[in-house]
Parts: structure tokens; C-alpha cells; sequence
């Protein structure tokens, strides 16, 4: 079977023995520096991109240690969309950067206007051999605004995404909440059958004639469930100003968006080995309740 162009080889890799044999299509990604996902790696078995021994690999075949394996790119992937869309870069170098979502716009996904798209429009391109289209190593809700990680390289991106999977990501929200509160506390009820943790200080609060008060709450979530922050405030009585989606019936806020913020985040830095603690202001519109 013919190699492909070994022009576009980008990785190749001996497997270690394996204690007994795996399918090619269940061979871990994290033997790869160049994919960062084991979806991944399965499209680029079926799109013919994986080579086993200058042979072509298909997803049955078996793996058991010592083989060479090259992974090639794919000559036929469109480049994505880029939009004109001013994002605010706080931190970047070669390998990875930390931008300001707005709130109001997707982070990814399968329409034109997200932020993914504005990256390579705000970011400098990297000069690392393994450098790649700017990707976001995780996600914010569509209303909520705030900081953002991205990955420039491929092994960076591998590097990134491990942090957050083994929770070595210290993420610090800001957020405004409706009633009475005072003090913090850990919230641990489960989310969706999950285990789930968060964390609340209340910074300060001004009385409202209409919601009793409105509270400066700082927030620490020790887990990632889908909308925790949301839920885990809603489920104290405290829902966040402006949640449409987590609210008291005839509390709602319409007009001015949901009232959470990704103020800080701390890492460290994959290449460098730093320890960063990057952090941005709050809104306008917090500072217009809150001076």
C-alpha cells in the first residue's frame, strides 16, 4: 500500500509494549503529541491519516507494541472561517494565550459568528514546529463572559486539556445574585446524578426595593458540570442576576444579560513551567452596581 506524501508527515511514534493487545481504533491518543483528543485520533484512522509499519492502518488492526506509526495531516481540511471580531488578548506567547469572551457570543461550534473563529484574527501565529489553528481548551456559556484559555500548538493544546481534566486549573467567577445572602459556603448538591462543588464569598450588597438585595459574590467551582455555577445559586435561593434560565418566577432581568464573569485563572504554563494567575476587571455593568 502507497505511503502518503511523506511531505505531510507530521508525527511518528514507537508503541511501547503493551501488556496485551489493543484495536488500533482504541490505541491511546496520549502517545501523540499532534492529537488531543481520541475522537481524534479515530477520524484520522478512518480518514486514512494513521500508518502502521509504512502500511495503512484500519481500526481492527491489532497493536501490541514496537510498531512505527506515522500520522500524517490531511491535505483535504478546509481551513475554518475567521470572522472580524476585536477580542481582547490578556497573555500570550508562542504557545498559548488567554483572551476576554464576551457575553453574547458562542465559544465553538457549527455556526460562523463564535469566538473560535476570531482567534487567528486577534492571535499572532506561533513559530513551534507543532503549531496549529488556536483552539479553546475549554468552554463558557453563551451569556457569560469572561477569561478564556487557548492553545496555539498541538502538544500544548494535549498539555492544557490534561490540566483541566486532572482540575490543576484554579477558575475564579464573579458574579451578582438576587436576595437575601451574607457570609459564603460550600454548595454541594449533585448535579445531574453528579457530584458537584462550588464555593461562595459574598464581597458586598446594596439593598433593592425589587429583590431584596443584590450581592458582589466571588465563586470557586471545584467541578465542571454544565451550567453549575447557575444551578448550584438557583438551588440556595440566590439565582444570578439576569438568569433567564435559573430564575425566580417574576425576578427575571431581561435586556441586560446574565450577571457572571470568568475573572481569574491559574496555571501552570505547559512549556515554561510558571505558575500563572492571569485576571481581568469586571464589566461595566457590575461597576455601574457595584463602584
Amino acid at each position: 500500500m502507497t505511503l502518503l506524501n511523506k511531505n505531510l508527515l507530521i508525527e511518528t511514534i514507537q508503541v511501547p509494549m503493551l501488556e496485551k493487545g489493543v484495536r488500533l481504533s482504541d490505541l491511546s491518543n496520549s502517545y501523540f503529541r499532534s492529537i488531543n483528543s481520541r475522537k481524534a485520533f479515530k477520524n484520522a484512522v478512518k480518514k486514512g491519516l494513521i500508518y502502521i509499519n509504512d502500511k495503512r492502518g484500519f481500526t481492527a488492526d491489532y497493536i501490541f507494541g514496537g510498531e512505527k506509526i506515522d500520522v500524517f495531516e490531511d491535505q483535504n481540511k478546509a481551513l475554518p472561517p475567521t470572522i472580524d471580531l476585536a477580542i481582547e488578548v490578556l497573555y500570550e506567547d508562542d504557545y498559548l494565550a488567554v483572551v476576554i469572551k464576551p457575553a453574547g457570543i458562542e465559544v465553538s461550534g457549527n455556526k460562523r459568528w463564535t469566538l473560535e473563529h476570531a482567534l487567528s484574527h486577534n492571535l499572532k501565529p506561533s513559530d513551534q514546529p507543532d503549531s496549529t489553528v488556536p483552539e479553546p481548551i475549554h468552554r463558557l456559556d453563551y451569556p457569560t463572559s469572561g477569561l478564556l484559555l487557548i492553545g496555539k500548538t498541538r502538544s500544548v493544546i494535549i498539555s492544557l486539556n490534561k490540566l483541566f481534566e486532572e482540575r490543576k486549573v484554579k477558575k475564579i467567577y464573579h458574579a451578582i445574585c438576587i436576595g437575601e445572602m451574607e457570609g459564603g459556603a460550600m454548595i454541594e448538591s449533585d448535579i445531574d446524578d453528579k457530584e458537584s462543588k462550588s464555593e461562595y464569598e459574598v464581597l458586598k450588597r446594596v439593598e433593592s426595593p425589587k429583590y431584596t438585595y443584590l450581592n458582589l459574590v466571588k465563586l470557586i467551582p471545584y467541578t465542571g458540570r454544565r451550567h453549575q455555577l447557575r444551578k448550584h445559586l438557583e438551588s440556595i435561593g440566590n439565582p444570578i442576576f439576569g438568569d433567564l434560565l435559573y430564575s425566580k418566577k417574576g425576578l427575571e432581568l431581561k435586556g441586560k444579560g446574565l450577571y457572571l464573569h470568568a475573572s481569574s485563572l491559574g496555571f501552570t504554563h505547559p512549556v515554561s513551567n510558571e505558575n500563572l494567575i492571569i485576571e481581568c476587571v469586571l464589566p461595566s455593568k457590575f461597576r455601574k452596581i457595584f463602584p
